[in-house]
């Protein structure tokens, strides 16, 4: 993702009115169908998108209660990293050296880990795994509506 036209920017503007609509606190582009390296941001009032973001070093490891829009309503125990640099850039093309922690950080590393094709299904316990399939089988059975697709490069959750 290197190219910032009028497109684009409608784009990150459609992708805040999803996430402030679900209502969550990130969104990236493959949760969405969009195949490039990019998300949205808003936490602590502080809207932001981060552009090619890597994880230049991660430390410590913290454990926070976490949900994802891609599987809405439920909600597990995820440790992950307390501390971490990221690197990226804005929408003018500038450099972002962000060291994160807390929220966060919690926040980045579960938006880049939609871009790296990983789920939070993926950092369950077989425990929480188990549990997760029965909950999902219940939004199913219940006709909640369609469950979400897996995005593209990402493994599956399997259901039977």
């Amino acid at each position: 993702m290197t190219r910032v036209d009028g497109a684009f920017v409608k784009l990150i503007d459609d992708m805040f009115v999803t996430m402030y609509d679900a209502p969550g606190v990130g969104l990236a582009a493959p949760q969405i169908g969009v195949q490039q390296r990019f998300f949205v941001f808003d936490y602590d009032d502080e809207p932001g998108v981060i552009i090619n973001p890597t994880i230049v070093e991660s430390r410590g490891e913290a454990e926070f209660t976490e949900g994802c829009l891609s599987v809405p309503g439920l909600h597990w125990e995820i440790i992950r990293p307390a501390e971490m640099h990221v690197t990226g850039f804005d929408l003018d093309g500038r450099e972002l050296n962000l060291e994160l922690d807390d929220f966060a950080c919690r926040v980045f590393q579960h938006e880049i880990d939609h871009l790296d094709g990983v789920l939070l299904v993926e950092h369950l316990t077989k425990e929480q795994l188990d549990e997760a399939r029965v909950a999902l089988m219940d939004l199913r059975m219940n006709n909640a509506g369609p469950l979400p697709e897996p995005e593209v490069g990402s493994s599956r959750l399997r259901l039977r």
